[in-house]
């Protein structure tokens, strides 16, 4: 069973598919990330990441969201990433981008 399949499960189980609109989702990726946030607030990285286990709820909470809005919309995430990565590396060639932060419309 793979990841999404055990969400959807999970989710079912609970009979929670109902609260889980497209509205709610993206509200509740953005609530865990905040959540991710805070564990870096008034840290420093290097303090923020010493809460590993905290790190792995928060990020595991924003991937779980992220994939039941990709599922309830057909969309495959792997399709998704590919699709993305391959518009990024037409906006930040390496030529122009290697050891660079800034932005595209920067470089």
């Amino acid at each position: 069973m793979n990841s999404i399949d055990r969400v959807n499960q999970f989710r079912d189980e609970r009979n929670w598919r109902q609260f889980h609109n497209e509205k709610d989702l993206a509200l509740s990726i953005t609530l865990e990330a905040s959540e991710l946030l805070e564990v870096f607030q008034w840290k420093t990285a290097e303090e923020g990441i010493k809460d590993i286990e905290q790190i792995k709820d928060e990020l595991a909470d924003v991937l779980i969201y992220s994939y039941m809005l990709a599922d309830n919309l057909n969309l495959d995430i792997d399709e998704l990433i590919e699709r993305k990565l391959i518009k990024n590396n037409e906006k930040y060639p390496v030529a122009k981008s290697k050891d660079k932060k800034d932005k595209y419309t920067e470089l």
